[in-house]
């Protein structure tokens, strides 16, 4: 062999050698840097989960969610499926929600939900998914006849101040569910379940809260009527207004689905809802003139109590100011902020798109005015000059062309005002005014009607003595003074088709003035 064919081959398995050693092993400087990113990922564990039916049998028919609530997994959501009945997934280290809804295919059969709060994922973990621990959810209302609508169940987890969700949205009556795994730590399983049905006549809201450190496994609950608050829903039939209202009914707190539904306007919906879900919501569309943005009204918390009925009527006089749950008028600084809703209707619901002509808020400074602005009714900002000054503020909105009450509604108020260091109300009142009236609005011609009158903001709780109160049968071109008693005045009615205009006007102990006027406040029929 000669020394240029040794050469040659000696250089070839050199090269091989090198090769081997470039694949297999990284020089030490990309090994250290591997070893370092491999250190700060977290660990991941094998979670296998294993789905049965009803017959122990493994099923392909389930939807399983897992939701990470702390630790490296706490961002980690997945939703493992495989045919076979059993799917694996890795996941890093932590704690997680995990929920499973398992159906059988057939019609009537419902849905079993099985609920584990508390999976701790330290090591690689199998979990069973088992339809034969659930047991049923039988809430129904005490008339056998009401058609089930549909029902909502929620789980909220919270661990190391952090909150999770699981939720089943349901639209037959059949469901049972479950906990599985080790109870979570005291308090820190909710659960929600509110459930719909229909008699025809009247609706009925189920709704039932519960706190501990597991999620129920069945529930029941067979309310009598006397176990249950009567909710009720009257709408107006406003003349400038066509088609049919909605509402909207739902509890106020905790996660849910409510319930919708359409009412002739006027009309009335009745609801029978359980006091053990806590306050109430409703809100109301009103049927508005064609083309023309929805008008809707919401009240909210609603306070109900077993065997007592509550009555929301929207949407009819007598319309105008209300302060219920704001201030009206804040100084912050050098600037006056306005919101005080002109248009709420009889019962203090403010409107989210009342329909006027145009709207007006003007505001004076030592009697120098200092502007005016023409957006929503009662609602204005205003940048005022630094110091002490006396103020007079005018808000009114017209609704000349459309027949019906509250043609025009003006609120002036006076009051002094200074710059102020942070957010600051300004002493503004406003009166209510509250008769029984028809659903259009309207009451009995020739005949004598009690209107209440309540003060409201600055003026009440004592601050200002009784209110003067005018009326009006000529569209507010004459006045007469009626004498407030027990809290109310006393109107003699005039002929039918006429209009019956309010006026209040008031001083609180601070010398803050308000005069408030009402055109067309209600109508005669």
């Amino acid at each position: 062999m000669n020394s240029s064919s040794v050469s040659r081959r000696g250089a070839l398995r050199t090269l091989a050698v090198a090769v081997a050693l470039t694949a297999g092993a990284a020089p030490l400087w990309e090994a250290t840097a591997s070893a370092a990113a491999s250190a700060a990922e977290p660990a991941t564990y094998t979670l296998t989960i294993t789905h049965l039916d009803r017959t122990g049998a493994r099923t392909a028919d389930y939807a399983t969610n897992v939701t990470g609530i702390s630790g490296p997994g706490a961002e980690e959501t997945v939703h493992p499926y495989d045919a076979s009945g059993t799917t694996t997934v890795r996941l890093p280290r932590g704690r997680y929600l995990l929920d499973s809804s398992l159906t059988t295919g057939k019609e009537g059969d419902g849905t079993d939900w099985i609920v584990q709060p508390r999976l701790d994922l330290d090591r690689d973990t199998a979990v069973t998914v088992d339809a034969r621990t659930t047991a049923p959810v039988d809430v129904r209302p005490p008339d056998r006849s009401a058609r089930f609508l549909h029902s909502a169940m929620f789980v909220r987890v919270t661990h190391d101040g952090v909150t999770r969700d699981a939720n089943l949205i349901n639209s037959t009556p059949d469901l049972r569910v479950a906990h599985l795994g080790p109870d979570g730590e005291p308090g820190s399983v909710r659960q929600w379940f509110d459930a719909y049905w229909s008699a025809g006549t009247a609706d009925y809201a189920l709704g039932y809260t519960f706190t501990g450190a597991r999620a129920l496994t069945g529930l029941t609950r067979h309310p009598a009527r006397g176990d249950l608050a009567t909710l009720r829903a009257r709408g107006a039939a406003r003349p400038d207004t066509d088609g049919a209202a909605s509402l909207d009914l739902q509890p106020s707190a905790g996660p849910t689905v409510g319930l919708s539904r359409r009412v002739a306007a006027p009309g009335t919906a009745t609801y029978y809802v359980t006091p053990e879900r806590g306050t109430w919501d409703l809100a109301y569309t009103a049927p508005g003139a064609p083309g023309a943005r929805p008008n809707r009204y919401a009240a909210d918390g609603i306070a109900v109590h077993a065997g007592r009925t509550t009555t929301h009527t929207f949407d009819n006089a007598v319309f105008g100011p209300d302060l219920t749950g704001r201030p009206g008028v804040v100084r912050q600084g050098d600037r006056l902020t306005v919101d005080v809703p002109l248009l709420a209707d009889g019962d203090g619901h403010v409107p989210s798109a009342p329909s006027y002509g145009s709207a007006r808020t003007t505001l004076h400074r030592n009697g120098v005015r200092v502007g005016s602005r023409t957006d929503a009714p009662g609602r204005a900002a205003f940048t005022v000059p630094p110091g002490n000054a006396a103020y007079r503020l005018t808000s009114t909105v017209d609704r000349e062309g459309a027949p019906g009450t509250a043609t025009r509604v003006t609120a002036v108020w006076t009051f002094t005002s200074r710059t102020t260091a942070g957010p600051v109300p300004v002493p503004v009142s406003a009166v209510r005014f509250s008769p029984a009236l028809d659903p259009a609005g309207t009451a009995p011609a020739n005949a004598a009607l009690r209107v209440p009158v309540a003060v409201q903001g600055a003026g009440a709780g004592g601050y200002v003595s009784t209110p003067a109160v005018s009326v009006s049968v000529d569209g507010g071109t004459t006045w007469t003074r009626v004498p407030v008693e027990r809290g109310a005045v006393t109107i003699r009615n005039p002929r039918a088709g006429k209009g019956v205009s309010l006026r209040a006007e008031l001083t609180d102990t601070r010398g803050n003035t308000l005069t408030q006027t009402i055109i067309d406040a209600y109508r005669t029929a």
